[in-house]
C-alpha cells in the first residue's frame, strides 16, 4: 500500500504551460495555499514530478 502524501499549491500557475494547469487541477488544486491529501501511487508522483516546481509535498 502506498504512503499518503499532502499536496500543497505555494505558487500560481499563471504563465505556466497549459499541461501544468490541468496537471494541478487533476491532482485537486484549484487555487493557491490548497491541499489533497493522495497516495503516493506512481501515477500520482509522476504527476506531482511535473509540477514539483509549484507545490510542497508533505508525508503522513
Amino acid at each position: 500500500m502506498s504512503k499518503s502524501i499532502q499536496v500543497t499549491l505555494v505558487r500560481s500557475p499563471i504563465g505556466h504551460p497549459e499541461k501544468h494547469r490541468k496537471i494541478l487541477k487533476a491532482l485537486g488544486l484549484t487555487y493557491l495555499n490548497k491541499t489533497v491529501t493522495l497516495y503516493g501511487s506512481p501515477s500520482i508522483m509522476g504527476a506531482i514530478r511535473k509540477v514539483i516546481h509549484l507545490v510542497e509535498i508533505n508525508e503522513i
